[in-house]
């Protein structure tokens, strides 16, 4: 069969398979076979047996508390292994871990996934309180501060290819609006705002650049200010720590390529 002069090729039980995982991706809590099959509109006799191979597989989980299924680390680490992102991880790990203990505060990793943004990597602050994003957790690229560092540092022709993505997923966009935002943020060379969902974290992000001078990732604190005096540094001075941290991640990666 051909479309538009390009061959294509039917594997259904390739094609429910990835249905599988994009769902699950939508649901980090998990879900029955049976939740599965209503929403992707199929039987449970198609996936069940899908399911089962690819748990075997170690890329799904089964929970042994109620036979919810989710998406397995192994399917990101082999993400990390077969994609820029290992190399990115392996250098920026070092340097986040001292950040953490530095300011006492969590960091993550942010890059660019199509029209969202991958947390990729993400380090607890040392204390027994703090504020995470969890590992693998999807990013909006036009209202988050990282995705909005990673737009304001993209090319123009990327930025253009993942607004009019992310626009898709989003509400309606006041584009002019974004656009000055964008680039007060690339005047800066850094975007911090208070956190519109959580009272009492601001966050600050700053670009991480690669060897080819193009953006790589977004380096990211959700600064939680404590009130009963054991805060170890302040706003401002974890500010200067994360922009030191970005920039000796983007020298690491440059040296290592």
């Amino acid at each position: 069969m051909t479309a538009g002069g390009k061959a294509t090729y039917a594997a259904p039980a390739v094609q429910k398979t990835f249905e599988i995982l994009e769902l699950l991706e939508q649901h980090p809590g998990g879900l029955l076979v049976s939740e599965m099959a209503t929403l992707l509109g199929r039987s449970v006799g198609e996936l069940f047996r899908i399911v089962v191979v690819v748990e075997q597989l170690g890329y799904l989980r089964k929970s042994r508390k109620d036979d919810r299924y989710s998406v397995a680390y192994k399917l990101l680490d082999l993400a990390y292994r077969s994609t820029p992102a290992r190399n990115l991880v392996d250098v920026a790990r070092p340097v986040m871990r001292r950040l953490a203990v530095e300011t006492g505060q969590s960091c993550h990793l942010v890059v660019r996934n199509e029209a969202s943004g991958l947390v990729i990597a993400r380090e607890h602050n040392p204390g027994t309180r703090g504020f995470a994003l969890r590992l693998g957790a999807s990013v909006d690229l036009l209202a988050s501060c990282s995705g909005k560092v990673l737009l304001s540092f993209a090319t123009p022709q990327d930025r253009e290819i993942a607004i009019t993505q992310a626009a898709e997923l989003a509400a309606p966009l006041d584009r002019d609006a974004l656009e000055r935002q964008l680039a007060l943020i690339r005047k800066a060379g850094f975007a911090q705002r208070k956190s519109p969902i959580t009272l009492g974290v601001t966050d600050i992000s700053y670009p991480v650049f690669g060897f080819d001078g193009l953006v790589a990732a977004a380096l990211t604190i959700p600064f939680l200010r404590l009130i009963d005096g054991s805060q170890t540094i302040d706003l401002d001075a974890a500010r200067e720590r994360l922009a030191a941290a970005a920039a000796e991640i983007t020298n690491d990666l440059s040296s290592a390529a």
